[in-house]
C-alpha cells in the first residue's frame, strides 16, 4: 500500500508541475526598431534606409506620353528630408497641366490637393534648349510601383503607374574617374579602366574607349552614340549609373561582317574620384 501511495503522490506532483507550466506566459520574440524596418510583411519600405540628401534615381512609368524629358535619360532628383522623399522630374513639353498623387478618380474629389508644375529649362545633346514643366512627386517607396495620375491641357484624367529605382548620392557636378568592368561578347574586345566621368546635375556621362578602332556606334536602352574622335581607338560618351548593370550593344567592323555584339558595363560607386 504505502509503494501505491507514494505513487500516487508522485503523480499529483507531476500533475501539479505541469499545471504550472500551461500558466507561465509563452516565450515571445522581440525586434529593436530597427529589425522592424526590415522584418515581416508589414516591414517599413526599403526607401526609410536612405539617409536624407540627394540622389539621382530612375523613374519610370507604364506609358509613352508619360515620361521623364529626353535630356534627362530617365532621370529625376530624389530629395530625402526627415524620412520624406520627393523626387523632381522635367517633362517632354508643358502639355501636363497637373499630377495627383494617387488615383485619376481620387484627383477628381472634393479636397484633392494637385501637384502644381515648376517651369524647367532642359538643355539637349545637341546643346538646345527648351521650357518644360516639371514636378515634385512625392515617393512613398523604392523599387515598387505606386498611382500616380494626370491631366493634360484638354482636362482629361489618366492613371499611371510609376517607380523610382537606383538611387545614387548625388556628388558636386564636375570631373571624375571610376572603375568600369565589362563582361560579354567573345572577352577579346575591353573598355579603358577607370573612365572619365563627367557628372552634371546628377547625371553622369561616361567616356568609353575601346582596345579597338572598329566601333562604329553604342546603343543605351535604345538611343545610338557615335563615336567622338575619329582617329585612333573608338571613343563614346554614354549616359551611366554607378554600381548597376548596364547593357550595351556595339556595332563592330573587325570581323568579315559588321556584327551588333552585347556587353555588360558595371561602374564602381566607391571607385569614384575627383580628378
Amino acid at each position: 500500500m504505502k509503494k501505491y501511495a507514494f505513487s500516487f503522490l508522485l503523480l499529483i506532483v507531476c500533475l501539479a508541475l505541469a499545471a504550472c507550466g500551461r500558466g507561465q506566459a509563452p516565450a515571445i520574440d522581440t525586434v529593436t526598431p530597427d529589425e522592424a524596418q526590415t522584418t515581416g510583411t508589414d516591414a517599413a519600405p526599403v526607401a526609410a534606409a536612405l539617409p536624407d540628401g540627394t540622389y539621382s534615381a530612375d523613374f519610370k512609368t507604364d506609358g509613352s506620353m508619360f515620361h521623364v524629358n529626353e535630356a534627362h535619360h530617365g532621370k529625376g532628383v530624389l530629395t530625402v528630408k526627415d524620412g520624406q522623399m520627393t523626387i523632381h522630374i522635367s517633362l517632354p513639353s508643358k502639355n501636363t497641366v497637373n499630377l495627383f498623387p494617387g488615383t485619376a478618380e481620387d484627383a477628381q474629389k472634393e479636397g484633392a490637393v494637385l501637384l502644381q508644375p515648376t517651369t524647367d529649362t532642359v538643355t539637349y545633346d545637341d546643346g538646345e534648349t527648351e521650357e518644360v514643366y516639371g514636378f515634385d512627386i512625392p515617393v512613398p517607396y523604392l523599387d515598387k510601383e505606386f498611382d500616380c495620375a494626370l491631366v493634360g491641357t484638354k482636362g482629361v484624367w489618366y492613371d499611371h503607374k510609376v517607380s523610382v529605382s537606383n538611387a545614387v548620392k548625388t556628388v558636386a557636378d564636375g570631373a571624375y574617374t571610376m572603375e568600369v568592368t565589362m563582361t560579354g561578347g567573345s572577352g577579346k574586345a575591353s573598355v579603358n579602366s577607370p573612365a572619365n566621368i563627367t557628372v552634371e546635375n546628377g547625371n553622369y556621362t561616361a567616356e568609353i574607349v575601346w582596345s579597338s578602332s572598329h566601333y562604329e556606334y553604342m546603343t543605351v536602352d535604345g538611343v545610338q552614340y557615335d563615336p567622338v574622335n575619329t582617329e585612333g581607338n573608338s571613343t563614346f560618351l554614354i549616359p551611366v549609373t554607378p554600381d548597376t548593370d548596364i547593357t550595351v550593344q556595339a556595332l563592330t567592323t573587325a570581323m568579315s561582317e559588321p556584327h551588333l555584339i552585347e556587353y555588360v558595363l558595371h561602374f564602381d560607386g566607391a571607385t569614384l574620384t575627383e580628378k
